[in-house]
């Protein structure tokens, strides 16, 4: 009996057979070659992202600890970072709400200061006499609102015929049931 032949492909053992394994040989010797400049562009690169964080307040600088007057300045911003937040959060919707129901033929209101550290508005106004100066302050002091209302001071105007008031009140300024 013969030989049995199974290889069905015949193999050829050319110069064009090596030449996968040439071009292979030859990119991972280029890639090796490349490393470093692609490391050294990297490393370009994240320091350029970090400097854009640094300008942009994402991340904190690298430097080395704050001189007492540093430290000073940076405590009175965060200070007045953190008034300015209070006043953004006070219930500012209920306070003009209030104020705008609350009847207002006698009574014109002048100025509103709030103060969010201390939890107080003053409200500054003109009411055409006492008796009407007088009943917006009981309503002021009978809202949910506003509590310990308190009358600052008041001018009667006596050179003008009608003779109205000019007033300041301070109040504290609640928020449901907690004092803000």
């Amino acid at each position: 009996m013969g030989r049995l032949q199974l290889d069905f492909i015949p193999s050829r053992r050319g110069p064009l057979s090596w030449a996968p394994l040439l071009l292979g040989a030859g990119l991972l010797a280029a890639s090796l070659a490349w490393q470093p400049q692609l490391d050294a562009q990297q490393a370009q690169l994240q320091q350029q992202v970090r400097q854009g964080e640094q300008q942009l307040g994402l991340r904190a600088r690298d430097v080395a600890a704050l001189t007492p007057a540093q430290s000073r300045e940076q405590a009175q911003k965060l200070a007045q970072m953190r008034n300015l937040s209070q006043q953004l959060q006070r219930p500012w919707d209920s306070l003009f709400s209030l104020l705008e129901g609350l009847p207002q033929e006698d009574i014109a209101l002048l100025s509103l200061s709030p103060d969010a550290r201390k939890g107080q508005v003053r409200i500054s106004a003109e009411a055409r006499d006492l008796e009407a100066m007088l009943a917006f302050h009981k309503r002021l002091e009978a809202s949910a609102e506003l509590h310990d209302v308190s009358l600052l001071n008041h001018e009667i105007l006596v050179k003008q015929p009608e003779r109205p008031v000019l007033f300041n009140l301070s109040a504290h300024w609640e928020s449901g049931d907690a004092r803000l």
